[in-house]
């Protein structure tokens, strides 16, 4: 998300700039993926008016920053919505990061803000557990899928890259956001185990152990971070330039099953026993079968089983964190409680079509 003369950050990145004097007269323009929605001018004519970009603006997270600063930016001139779906989508995902900071030198966009994940840190390949730690526990970062790789790769970009002049003279001022695992209206993966619950006569069977805990928070804080921390990066750019932030809230540390079943329960689905069902071991091996159908079948077409080596390493780790750093650093607090949260969610999931109820 960037923002000329405020911030940017990565799908779901936004850049921004005040509008420059020829612009300051235009009605206000937005361009989003959502439909309904109308640019927010700023009450008072001396307050900056901005105009921001927000690049993967059509994703489930850069939906909701588009949303967030519609409702909650009151100097917001104009949005600008940038997504692109090409491949290969590893390299598309560093490149990308180095034409964002390209273009903010070239443009004199100062303010940079990549949305990054709590996957550059863990859970690692080793299956250590990150209980309630924050940025600065010590971790071990080993990865090898190409997802947290590159991940990292990208932050690494752009926290070097705080600092740096931009056209004008003045220094580039980054940060990179954290989410934990995120959920809310529009997760793909949350739709997926509905509708395989469904094809299970509302059935979903226990495949990892309940004492396995994730952090989860709900997308519309992790857009809400996004907003503060463009706002803020100006006047405290001393502070939080070249910082790492984790995305939390209130929601509970549950294990992935259990969490989403918060959701999925109250629309039909039930948890199949609440002791393991499925053999560990059974579970690697149909891991490596999806990973390998996934190699063989690449040149036809995407597949993308919801079990992959990684995907099972992840959820079978402990990863938790417990931070107040983004709250201390730029007065974030979450916007939806916990029980809204769930709410929202719960009355998205029961308006899918085809409902268990």
């Amino acid at each position: 998300m960037g923002r000329e003369g405020g911030g940017a950050s990565g799908r779901g990145r936004c850049a921004g700039r005040p509008a420059p004097e020829s612009a300051k007269t235009a009605p206000p323009v937005a361009s989003a993926a959502a439909p309904g929605l109308a640019a927010g001018m700023a009450e008072s004519p001396e307050a900056r008016e901005l105009v921001y970009l927000v690049t993967g603006g059509c994703g489930f997270l850069g939906e909701h920053v588009v949303r967030m600063l519609l409702q909650r930016e009151p100097r917001l001139l104009e949005l600008r919505v940038f997504d692109l779906h090409l491949g290969p989508w590893l390299e598309e995902l560093k490149t990308g990061t180095k034409n964002v900071i390209e273009a903010c030198v070239q443009t004199g966009t100062r303010f940079l803000v990549y949305t990054s994940s709590m996957e550059v840190v863990g859970p690692n390949i080793k299956g250590h557990p990150f209980y309630r730690g924050d940025e600065d526990t010590p971790y071990e970062a080993a990865h090898s899928h190409p997802y947290p790789c590159s991940k990292a790769q990208a932050e690494q970009l752009v926290l070097e890259a705080n600092g740096r002049e931009v056209h004008g003279g003045l220094p580039l001022v980054t940060c990179a956001l954290r989410p934990t695992g995120i959920y809310g209206e529009g997760h793909q993966i949350m739709r997926d185990f509905y509708r395989q619950g469904l094809r299970l006569g509302g059935r979903l069977f226990r495949a990892i152990p309940a004492s396995v805990e994730h952090g989860r928070v709900y997308v519309g804080n992790v857009a809400w971070m996004h907003v503060l921390v463009a706002r803020e990066l100006e006047q405290r750019a001393a502070l939080m330039g070249g910082q790492v932030y984790f995305c939390y809230d209130d929601s509970p540390y549950k294990s992935y099953e259990d969490f989403n079943m918060e959701f999925l329960g109250p629309c039909g689905l039930r948890l199949v026993e609440s002791r393991l069902l499925v053999p560990y071991w059974l579970l690697v091996l149909l891991a490596a079968l999806n990973a390998l159908l996934q190699w063989l079948l690449r040149p036809l077409f995407l597949y993308a089983p919801l079990l992959n080596p990684y995907t099972l390493a992840v959820a079978n780790t402990t990863f938790t964190v417990s931070t107040d750093k983004a709250q201390r650093h730029f007065g974030y607090v979450p916007l939806f409680s916990w029980e809204d949260s769930r709410t929202r969610t719960i009355r998205w999931v029961q308006a899918m079509e085809g409902s268990a109820q």
